[in-house]
């Protein structure tokens, strides 16, 4: 009895680690910190929100009010950092530089960059091994910029990697179209900045096809189109796997977004006004080269050929990469590959991210304890995602590590009465900005979530 409380009080001393230095990530090491736990931020890239500054270009949906987080704040306060605007919406570059980073200057050495997971497990435990399982604390494999390698032991292991570095696809069957690897050069999974005159200069004057149906695929579809005006000859194939209805552009002017309603338009207008054109059931099986080997021709399942095109955009959604948490025991919804008692609460099918129910750790949780994945990553396929959840998510996860499990299950979530939705948009251009209508674009009314409450339907995200 002795070893064993000497083994748990020396586990408690450990730290957490928090892998990914994103928005959710930098929040649980808030509240961590908050709680007297000191966390261990792990982040591949060079800097505080590495992914984020990919799309540094593209505006949120959500304004500064919302992607702020309550103890982040706090622990940002005596630094002198001063909170934006919480009306404005910032890009991804404002969030990452205005925000993030002074969070991860905050919290100092307990961040560490340049460092890469490549695997998680049970000290001295494999994924079989059940014998005193629960009392090891969990061991951390990582490598380092260098190539170097080494071991973390952690009390907790919070993952909030994301999904980003894992797009999907331009295969209908979730798996690359063949010829998808070998024709790389020419293919991208990212919206482009069109600002960055390498990247203008590789779609200018050329016929693009953009693969996806989601809000990223309408901002390319708008952001081409823009260029189609000023530079002769450039031309997009939107590749629709299904056909064209009702709410194929999202809400128009009735969404209850009207920012993501202003950004559907836009797609519409390139379409009608032919500077994009839309192939509707074609479900991508093969990537084939014209006659010259210098175009792409994508092939359909059902054997239609089109048209060659110099360059694809592929934004078909994200996956998560769980190849480094094999050894250990989660517990995850076949379909979305979020945890198994968080997926009916956020399938798509259903649920858009103004009408997921409020959920903590309980939700969270693995048949392996002491595991959390969190913020996009907890999603897994899911595009439903929105920052305020990852942040309600952190606040419970710690909690529940600092045994405070009261605190851990009262999940209190206030969100605008039409959802408060991230994600890519263009809104903020002078066309854009007298919509009328409430949501996240205009000060809304709120309402309180209480636990096994739904939210009223609202719209996508």
């Amino acid at each position: 009895m002795a070893t064993s409380s000497t083994n748990v009080l020396a586990t408690d001393q450990l730290p957490v680690v928090v892998i990914g230095a994103g928005p959710v990530g930098l929040a649980a090491a808030a509240r961590l910190v908050e709680r007297g736990i000191e966390p261990l931020v792990l982040e591949t890239g060079p800097v505080a929100g590495s992914a984020v500054r990919e799309w540094s270009h593209v505006r949120l949906f959500s304004t500064w009010g919302e992607v702020v987080d309550p103890a982040a704040e706090k622990l940002l306060a005596p630094t002198g950092w001063v909170h934006p605007d919480a009306g404005a919406y910032p890009t991804g570059g404002d969030w990452a530089e205005r925000y993030l980073q002074p969070l991860a200057d905050a919290l100092g050495d307990r961040v560490r960059y340049g460092t890469t997971v490549t695997g998680v497990a049970r000290a001295g435990r494999d994924r079989i091994v059940d014998s005193g399982r629960e009392e090891q604390p969990f061991s951390v494999h990582v490598r380092s910029g260098d190539g170097g390698e080494s071991l973390i032991t952690a009390r907790a292991v919070v993952d909030a990697s994301g999904t980003w570095s894992t797009p999907g696809p331009m295969g209908a069957d979730g798996l690359p179209a063949l010829g998808e690897r070998t024709a790389a050069e020419h293919v991208s999974y990212r919206v482009p900045d069109l600002d960055d005159p390498a990247v203008r200069a590789r779609y200018a004057g050329r016929r693009t096809a953009v693969v996806g149906s989601g809000a990223s695929a309408f901002t390319a579809l708008a952001l081409l189109a823009g260029l189609a005006k000023e530079e002769g000859g450039t031309h997009t194939v939107w590749i629709l796997r299904r056909g064209i209805g009702a709410n194929t552009y999202g809400g128009g002017a009735a969404d209850q977004l009207p920012a993501r309603g202003a950004l559907g338009l836009r797609a519409r207008a390139a379409v009608e006004a032919g500077r994009a054109e839309a192939v509707t059931g074609f479900r991508t099986q093969a990537v084939d080269r014209d006659g010259d080997g210098d175009r792409l021709v994508l092939v359909a399942e059902d054997g239609r050929r089109l048209d060659p095109v110099d360059e694809v955009i592929v934004l078909t959604g994200l996956r998560p990469d769980l190849s480094f948490l094999s050894e250990l025991r989660l517990g995850l919804d076949d379909r979305l590959q979020a945890p198994t008692a968080l997926a009916p609460l956020i399938d798509p099918n259903v649920h858009s991210c103004g009408t997921v129910y409020p959920h903590g750790v309980a939700e969270l949780s693995h048949p392996e304890q002491g595991v959390y994945l969190v913020g996009m990553k907890s999603y897994g396929r899911a595009p439903t995602f929105l920052a305020m959840t990852g942040y309600e998510q952190v606040r419970s996860v710690a909690a529940a590590i600092a045994g405070d499990q009261e605190a851990a299950e009262r999940v209190e979530l206030t969100l605008p009465e039409t959802g408060v939705c991230g994600g890519a948009g263009l809104f903020d251009e002078p066309e854009n900005t007298e919509q009328d209508g409430g949501g996240c674009c205009a000060a809304p009314s709120t309402l309180q979530i209480g636990v096994g409450t739904p939210v009223a339907a609202s719209g996508g995200c």
